[in-house]
Parts: structure tokens; sequence; C-alpha cells
């Protein structure tokens, strides 16, 4: 299988990496590190990136952000951190990578524990957490019809 795994230079990503590529030609995507460079806060970013590396068994994204501070000191910009980058990276990554997946490959998107069992300075974590979770369920229904 060929596969893209965006975030893999990352703390969890290389476990991923580790794992997928005993098996598999990984791809390693990411801002700054990777073979391929890809800016998930950017649609023409990934764009270039899937022209880049072609048709794929899969893609697997441990990227984003999102901030991290006390409720009452965040801003509206503050919030759309995670929304750009955690959020909306996520859901252009299968927005835009739907046709560079090989018939029977997969898209995984990644967010954590934060929108079950949210702890101190997590709001818009959580909040985005929340949302990929409940954009996938809704995709999903759409992408395997």
């Amino acid at each position: 299988m060929k596969i893209i795994i965006i975030g893999g230079a990352g703390t969890i990503g290389k476990k991923v990496n580790e794992y997928f590529s005993k098996k598999n030609e990984t791809i390693v995507a990411g801002r700054n590190s990777g073979k391929i460079h890809v800016d998930i806060t950017s649609s023409d970013s990934i764009k270039s990136m899937f022209e880049t590396v072609g048709q794929v068994d899969a893609v697997i994204c441990i990227a984003g952000e999102a901030k991290w501070a006390p409720f009452h000191s965040m801003t509206e910009e503050d919030f759309y951190i995670g929304l750009k980058s955690k959020l909306m990276g996520q859901v252009n990554l299968v927005r835009l990578g739907q046709k560079y997946i090989n018939t029977g490959g997969s898209i995984s998107l990644t967010t954590g524990i934060l929108s079950d069992h949210p702890v101190m300075l997590t709001t818009s974590a959580a909040m985005v957490n929340g949302a990929i979770h409940s954009f996938v369920k809704a995709v999903s229904m759409e992408l395997t019809n």
C-alpha cells in the first residue's frame, strides 16, 4: 500500500510511520519536515501535495493545531487557529483528497480524547475535536455510498 502520513515526523506520527512503513510504502508529509511539505491550512498546499504524490491507498493525518489557554483569555482569533488548522485542514484533506484515493482506500483523521474528556485550558481543542468527530460521521455516509 502507498500511504501518506501527514504529521508523520511528530511525536505520535513517528510511531504511526514506524508501524506502517514495515509493510507499506509510506510518504511522510509535514509543514516543515518530511519528504513532502504540506500546510494543511492552505487548500493550494494540499492540492499540490496530492498532485505531487498522485494516487494513494490511504491518507493518515496526525496534524493540526489548536490554542490551549484559559477560556477567559481567548480571543476570536485564538479559536480560528484550531478551526483553520485542525478542523478545516482535515476537512480539506478529505474534500480535496477523495479523488486521489484508490478504490478500497481510506482517509484517517485524528483528534484525541479531549472532545469526550476535556481538561482545563482545552476549550478550543475540545471544540475542534468534537467537530471533526461529527464531520467524520456525516461525510462517511456520503463517501461510502
